[in-house]
Parts: C-alpha cells; sequence; structure tokens
C-alpha cells in the first residue's frame, strides 16, 4: 500500500488516529521516501488530503523532529495559507523542529508572528511556542523575541496565562526572569484553582533557574 493511501482520508476516517499510526511507521521505518511523499501532498488539490498530510507531519515531528527538519520552508509557507487547519498545522510542524532548525526558521519570525496576530487559538499556542523555543537557541534571538513573548503573557486572556507561561519559561535567563516573574504574578490575580497552582509551579522553576 502506498504511503499516501494509508492517511485518514483513504481509510474512509475521520479520526486522526490513521495519521498518527502511519506516523509512527514511518519514524519507525525511518522512511524518507514516505515523508517526502506526504510532504508533497500538502499541496494536493484536495484540502482533506492537504489536512491528514500535514497531521501526519506534525506527529512525526513529535516522536522524530529530525526526519522533517528539511521541511522548514514548507510549513513556514503554510502560515499563509487561507485554510485554518493548515495554518495551525504547519506552526505546530515548526514548534516540534524550531530547536533544531532555527537557523532555517528564525527569518520566518515575521511570518510567525503575522500569524499569532491572526491566527485560532491553537496557532497563536504553537506560535508562542515556537517563539520561545527559537528564543532559548542564542541570546540575540532572546533579547529580539523575549518582549514580543511577554507582551503575549500580559495580555492573553486569563486562561491561557499558564500554558503561555510553561512554554515561555524555556526563554528565561539571567537577564529577563525578574521581569517573567514580576509579570507572572501580577497575573495571579486574573487567575483561580488550578491555574494559580501551575502558574506558582513556573514562578518557582524560574526562580530555581541558574541560566
Amino acid at each position: 500500500m502506498a504511503v499516501l493511501d494509508q492517511i485518514a482520508f483513504f481509510q474512509n476516517r475521520r479520526d486522526d488516529v490513521p495519521n498518527q499510526e502511519l506516523a509512527s511507521k514511518l519514524v519507525e521505518t525511518k522512511d524518507l521516501n514516505g515523508i517526502r511523499e506526504i510532504a508533497e501532498n500538502l499541496w494536493n488539490k484536495n484540502p482533506a488530503i492537504q489536512s491528514d498530510c500535514i497531521k501526519v507531519l506534525y506527529w512525526t515531528g513529535y516522536l522524530a523532529p529530525e526526519l522533517i527538519a528539511g521541511y522548514a520552508e514548507d510549513f513556514l509557507k503554510l502560515l499563509r495559507s487561507r485554510n485554518n487547519r493548515m495554518v495551525w498545522g504547519g506552526m505546530i510542524a515548526l514548534s516540534t523542529i524550531a530547536e533544531i532548525v532555527a537557523d532555517d526558521i528564525y527569518p520566518g519570525v515575521p511570518e510567525i508572528k503575522k500569524a499569532i496576530e491572526n491566527g485560532s487559538v491553537i496557532t497563536v499556542d504553537g506560535g508562542v511556542q515556537t517563539l520561545a523555543i527559537l528564543a532559548s537557541t542564542s541570546d540575540g534571538r532572546c533579547s529580539e523575541l523575549f518582549p514580543y513573548l511577554i507582551n503575549v503573557l500580559e495580555t492573553c486572556r486569563p486562561k491561557s496565562v499558564a500554558q503561555y507561561a510553561e512554554k515561555i519559561l524555556v526563554a528565561v535567563n539571567s537577564e529577563n526572569k525578574n521581569r517573567y516573574i514580576s509579570l507572572l504574578e501580577k497575573r495571579l490575580e486574573d487567575l483561580s484553582g488550578t491555574q494559580i497552582t501551575r502558574v506558582k509551579r513556573v514562578i518557582k522553576q524560574a526562580n530555581q533557574s541558574e541560566a
């Protein structure tokens, strides 16, 4: 059976299980040709096939990011898609490879920011994670990106504070730690229940960081 035939669409399935199973198989066999076939069909004329293919790729990225690292340019291009599923799928894929191909992704930061500012909740989540990981890869990138991340953390809805705080923690260092902690302590006023517990845990981790 051809690799493409194994995606959910061709299995007459509306769930993600076939895509996840295919990703696992591609990783297990290190099937670079199969991954290339899936990547080529990000541009298939059928939106359902496109959607399944980006899902296969980001599930592959979760398991073995190095296998999809060569498609960073494709994922950045997806951020300009009119299909929202492809935008958030591309952003998730970028977040899985940001650490290992930061040099390839960093020039696309304006596109990532634009997608965050105009995208869905899932797009924003993936975008914050991608930028935080990029920021963690060098002091220069951190200086450039951290103010943007702090602004997102300061202005996001209360229910997103804990999640974004956890994602941004990777970019916290000795230069920005106090600003980060101060903002989180201020935002505790907006939170309740498990959100407070999660944010206090992040504050504790940040305080313990030697970075």
